[in-house]
Order: C-alpha cells, then structure tokens, then sequence
C-alpha cells in the first residue's frame, strides 16, 4: 500500500486532540510526534491520509487508520522505555493491531478492507485476518503465448471487482524465531474489457464470476529489531498455496512465494538493507484470470507490466540516519521473468530511487515519507510507510 503523512494532514485528521498541543509533542527530543496520541487516547490511532500515484492505476487517494490495542501495562512498560531511551519501545509489538481504509484512484479503481493481528502467550500463537471489497482498472501485456516477440507487447485493459477473505494462524517452534502456519485465501470475483474480442475470451474461459479458494502452509523467521523500521536483523518467509475444487476454487493451480529482507548497520549512522523474492505459478488448468499470474513489485515499476510464471527481484538499500528523526536514502531494484509458453521468454527491468523517512511516533518506531522511484519504463512518486521493502 502507496501511503504517507505530511504534519499539516496529521494535524488536521487529529482535530479531537488539537485542544492540547502538548500531545503531539514528544516529551523528551521536543519534536513533532504521535507516540502519546496513540498510546494514551482511548480511541488513539494513526490516521493515514493516503495518496495514490501508482502507475497502473494513475493518481487518487484514501484514508486508513492503524490502531494500535494495548493494555493498560504493556502501556505503561513502553512509556518507560521511551522516557530511558530514544529508541523508545520500538521493540515491544503490539500484541494486537487493527488496520482499516478505503480509497479510490482516477481511473475508476477503488478498494476498502479492514485488518486485524492478534498475538497471545507473549506471540508464540500469532492470528492475522483481514477482508474487504475492491476493484482495479489495469492494463496488462502479454506476448499472446511467444507469437509476439520479446520486445513486441499486445496491451490490453481490464476491470477487475473482488471481494475476498485471508486468514493465517501461525505458532511459534519452541522459544526460536521460527513460525509455522497454516492460511486460507477465499475471492469472488468478475473480469471484464472494454476491448470486445478480449471481453468474449475472458468470458467464455472464466464465465461472470469466479471463486477463488486456497488453503496453503506459510514459513517465517524474523529477527528484526523493529517491526516498522528495521535497522538491523532479517527476516525470511515462505508460502506454498494450492487453489482447487476440492476446497470450492473454480480454478485449480498452485503458488509458492518466498521473500527475504536483511538489515546491516554499518555504523551509527549507516544502514545497508537487501531484499530478494521469488513468486512461481503451477498451472492446472488453463482457465486462469490474467491478473492471477506473479509480477515484479518494485518501486518506479507499474503494477502487472511484468509478469510470468516465474518472477524474482532483488533490492539494495542504502540509509543514511542525520538523528533518529530524519532518514535518507537511496535503492536500487532489478527485477526478471520467465514465462513458459510457445516460445519460452524472459523480460527484465531496472529501477532505482531516492526517498525519506520522519519517525512520526518515537515509542513505536513508526516512520514515514517519500521515494521518487524510476525504471525502464514508469517513474513515479510514493508515500511509504516503513523501509520501502
């Protein structure tokens, strides 16, 4: 999600606070921060006025809300490890978060949903969910199954409306930072373009609606110091899901998806970050929505204009930290498919960037701000929470 917070949005979405400017200023660096508002409201949370420049969907805007649930001691440890220490308590999760938002973009293409993770037994049992209703107006590429050349593309629109359900469970493996799991992805959905000979064909291959249902096995080990904002530690996860009509999946297919980030402080105020995926699809049948295929997502890169049955990427990173406030940085990403057709094909693109973060609350690690990102193709402006990974 495409997001950021400017002061002047912040202060404007927190009116019922604005009676007591003392709350937005942290009380040990005097700067401008949300940490007390979100800890100590009874309806605190971080509102995220969020503002749309994606390519493939064009320019728009939203609003989310993260709230952040605590009780009244894990309040209390966090305030004291933020009065001791700059680095606050961004060390302590939250046992429970919520997160909910809609927006809506230029071209047509809107989403809502809400969220909710819960952990119990100090995150040994860990339940994340969400559900929520959209719809997307994206172009895709295609080759036509290797009758077009490498560099030669036929695009084409489409219109996408969903609604969807995930659930995932995951337990903890002794006292380690190993989590195993189980999750279950459940979609309605209906597809259409207003090219008719491209309409004709996804109607007669997926019909007016199709269901979507897969249950799969997910993987984690996370030894981050921070879970918004990561300087140091990694992280490493892995899902293999399978959709078929055993489980109600109009469709049957599977997908194994794997995703590593890595953070390396060189110095006080150095950071060095790398991340790397792989996503592959196995096909069952052939009735398969386009937008169901893996692409590359990185920054500067439009949604869907890279995809295959095999897609991998690899970022750099590069933060320089003038406090613990302000953040630059610079990043470089490359991403590679391979699509098994007619004629086997691979496709690649570069991108790269530079960007900015403002921790905007201290007691949580939660940082905020901008990358201008650019590749082969698209360049664009996003509004980012967290690293950029």
């Amino acid at each position: 999600m495409l997001k950021k917070i400017s002061i002047a949005l912040l202060l404007m979405a927190s009116t019922p606070l604005m009676a007591n400017p003392s709350h937005f200023i942290d009380e040990q660096d005097g700067q401008f921060d949300l940490g007390y508002y979100l800890a100590e409201n009874a309806y605190g949370f971080l509102p995220v006025p969020v503002i749309i420049t994606e390519p493939a969907v064009g320019y728009g805007g939203g609003l989310m809300g993260l709230f952040l649930h605590e009780t009244e001691q894990e309040k209390q440890a966090r305030k004291k490890k933020a009065l001791e220490s700059i680095d606050g308590g961004a060390q302590l999760v939250p046992a429970a978060m919520t997160l909910v938002g809609g927006g809506g973009t230029e071209n047509g293409t809107w989403f809502a949903f809400a969220g909710h993770r819960h952990s119990w037994l100090k995150d040994t049992i860990r339940y994340t969910g969400a559900a929520g209703a959209a719809r997307g107006n994206l172009d895709l590429y295609t080759n036509l199954g290797g009758l077009l050349p490498v560099d030669n593309t036929f695009k084409f629109d489409t219109s996408t409306q969903a609604y969807f359900a995930f659930q995932k469970i995951q337990f903890r493996v002794a006292n380690t930072p190993l989590m195993l799991g189980m999750q279950q992805l459940w979609a309605q959905s209906e597809i259409s373009s207003s090219n008719l000979i491209v309409d004709r064909i996804l109607q007669a291959l997926l019909g007016e609606n199709t269901m979507t249902s897969g249950l799969g096995l997910v993987a984690e080990y996370d030894t981050r110091d921070n879970l918004f904002f990561p300087k140091n530690g990694y992280k490493f996860s892995a899902e293999y899901m399978v959709y078929d009509d055993a489980i109600g999946s109009d469709t049957n297919y599977a997908t194994l998806g794997a995703n590593g980030e890595a953070y390396f402080p060189l110095s006080h105020k150095w950071t060095f970050a790398v991340a790397a995926s792989y996503d592959e699809i196995y096909e069952k049948d052939t009735k398969l929505s386009p937008t169901t295929k893996p692409y590359v997502e990185l920054r500067g890169v439009s949604a869907f204009r890279y995809q295959g049955d095999q897609v991998g990427t690899l970022q750099a990173q590069l933060m320089y930290h003038f406090d613990h406030r302000w953040t630059v940085s610079t990043f470089y990403g490359y991403g590679q498919t391979d699509t098994k057709s007619i004629s086997d094909t691979t496709d690649s693109v570069n991108a790269y960037g530079v960007g900015f973060r403002y921790q905007i609350a201290r007691r949580y690690g939660i940082h905020m701000g901008i990358d201008i990102a650019k590749s082969d193709d698209d360049s664009a402006l996003y509004f980012k929470v967290g690293s950029g990974f």
